[in-house]
């Protein structure tokens, strides 16, 4: 179990200030709900960013919309002469290409063939609910150091939508960033923590098989293209889990596979696409050499022509021991130490990493699910959703992360 250190901060929630009001907690429900039925998918969206910027300046804040025209950047409190590093807690706020598939809730999704199933609206509300906290904190001059928000867009779009936040200055000026993914296999009012890699790369592999074609009655005179397609879908995996340590869990997992229109014809033509997934940042980095190498190994046995676009997704998120320690201390000031709970690292991708890149941090895992229901719901499926109580634990792990920050500079 990870524990906080003794100086991170009081055990009692009571005893810091932040906790969220009941009007608040009641807006941010029907904020989250409004986001829920207006899903949009990364880089469009508009109606999402324009929400949360009016928000913010109703509260009397100044956030600025990215250069890519979606997602914004708000930072909370005045710097003056004080240049210690700001923290930075980070949401996304894109949704997903699939369908919302509830029944019996009024915030089921308006748009068709999308929905909000990875609870990218809960990560945004959490976050707005945090900066309106903690802007009333900082009127009261409770607020040590300034902090930024990130509104992110395009998590889902490899490489994801952090690059161009960072691009647009998200991370000047800041010395750590945090941030948190639904979890609708931990309960509501817990949360998962990990030091170390919590998510794994995923990068998206997309190859092309060329042959002259012919009659499957002579396929000794051409190239068998369709073999070749099966030989290199079972072949290449199963090469690169003898290429690197298995420790690295690095695995190609093909998810497309097309060729061929008739029976009686060997095609000149075939596609595979599928994902690169690694446990291990050293082994992510030699992954494309790798993957190319085996490709090209197990093709060539068949005279197969290669085209292949290696795409680079994500590293892992890696989580910094001293930014675990943070959200540790600030759940046991919340919540109590039994509210934390160790978590394995996922197979999962997440661009959060590419922040880490430049600035410690960490990633919590937040108990969406409400205690008792079995219905296993989980994320990328139309069905998901998730215990609203976990709004006001997101805003009050933030705020007292927050507050708690001036202890681990």
């Amino acid at each position: 179990m990870i524990c906080p250190e003794s100086e991170a901060g009081p055990s009692q929630g009571e005893s810091l200030p932040g906790v969220l009001p009941d009007a608040l907690r009641a807006e941010l429900i029907a904020f989250r709900r409004d986001l829920h039925m207006h899903p949009e998918l990364g880089k469009q969206e508009f109606r999402t960013t324009a929400a949360i910027k009016a928000r913010l300046e109703q509260a009397g804040l100044a956030p600025r919309v990215l250069a890519s025209g979606t997602g914004l950047l708000c930072d909370v409190g005045t710097r003056g002469e004080d240049t210690r590093p700001m923290l930075a807690l980070r949401a996304d706020i894109d949704a997903l290409p699939i369908p919302d598939t509830k029944s019996g809730v009024p915030y089921r999704s308006t748009v068709p063939d999308r929905a909000h199933a990875c609870g990218h609206d809960v990560h945004t509300t959490t976050v707005l609910g945090a900066g309106l906290v903690l802007a009333e904190l900082d009127r009261q001059g409770l607020l040590p150091n300034p902090v930024r928000l990130i509104f992110q867009p395009a998590e889902e779009v490899l490489p994801g939508g952090a690059p161009d936040a960072i691009e647009s200055g998200a991370l000047e000026g800041v010395g750590r960033i945090i941030g948190v993914h639904c979890d609708p296999k931990v309960d509501v009012g817990r949360i998962g923590l990990r030091v170390g890699a919590i998510t794994s790369a995923c990068d998206r592999l997309e190859l092309s098989l060329d042959g002259p074609g012919g009659h499957t009655a002579r396929p000794h005179l051409t190239t068998d293209l369709v073999t070749a397609a099966a030989k290199v879908a079972t072949e290449v995996p199963a090469l690169l889990a003898r290429r690197v340590d298995a420790r690295a869990g690095l695995a190609l997992t093909w998810g497309r596979l097309e060729t061929g229109h008739a029976c009686n014809v060997i095609p000149q033509h075939a596609e595979l696409s599928g994902t690169v997934r690694c446990l291990d940042l050293k082994a992510w980095r030699e992954a494309p050499d790798l993957v190319h190498a085996a490709i090209d190994e197990v093709a060539g046995m068949y005279r197969a022509k290669t085209v292949i676009n290696y795409v680079r997704g994500v590293p892992p998120v890696v989580n910094e021991a001293a930014a675990t320690d943070l959200l540790a201390g600030a759940m046991a000031a919340r919540r109590g130490p039994y509210a934390i709970e160790d978590t394995e690292q996922s197979l999962g991708g997440e661009d959060f990493s590419w922040y880490l890149e430049h600035v410690p941090g960490a990633m919590a895992r937040l108990g969406v699910r409400t205690p008792g229901d079995t219905r296993g719901l989980d994320l990328h499926r139309g069905n998901f959703d998730v215990d609203e109580e976990a709004i006001t634990v997101g805003v009050e792990l933030f705020t007292a992360s927050a507050l708690l920050h001036v202890n681990h500079l």
